[in-house]
């Protein structure tokens, strides 16, 4: 079902303390195609294929979900690095609202990013990050998933 992602991508200065209290999913994903974004993903024991339209704080994203068979055979054809982190999912106080806190895996490590949805336009840009937050993000190009999948670990 397509719907409207919108959503702010931080650098995190500090990791929250007590992460472990925060229920997490450890993700794997591979890129088919990254203009459009093509991508498929496992999410614990689900998996899903994703189309991103074009970006950042804005885009159109389609989720079709796959089965076990289809991703292992599809996640052989993507270009690149796979890339695999644990999300742990952090309400911010006050609100309904949840950040998404991505640890990342060898070769990532230790890049972590933090990432909020919002309902609107005018919510996320009314949003004030907690202090542990580090740099907005949002619009550059390289802390995209699709973007470090490229990258060389030469």
């Amino acid at each position: 079902m397509a719907q409207t992602e919108i959503e702010r991508k931080f650098l995190v200065k500090r990791i929250p303390e007590h992460l472990e209290q925060y229920p997490f999913h450890t993700l794997e994903q591979g890129y088919l195609n990254t203009d459009p974004v093509v991508r498929v993903r496992r999410e614990d024991d689900s998996y899903y294929l994703t189309y991103k339209g074009r970006g950042f704080l804005v885009r159109e994203e389609y989720n079709l979900p796959l089965n076990a068979d289809a991703y292992a055979h599809l996640v052989e054809k993507a270009d690149g690095n796979i890339i695999r982190k644990k999300r742990y999912l952090i309400p911010v106080e006050g609100s309904q609202l949840t950040i998404e806190l991505d640890v990342f895996d060898t070769p990532f490590a230790p890049l972590i990013l933090a990432e909020v949805e919002f309902e609107s336009i005018e919510q996320a840009q009314a949003f004030v990050p907690p202090e542990w937050f580090g740099e907005d993000v949002t619009e550059n190009r390289e802390y995209s998933n699709s973007n470090l999948s490229k990258k060389n670990f030469a």
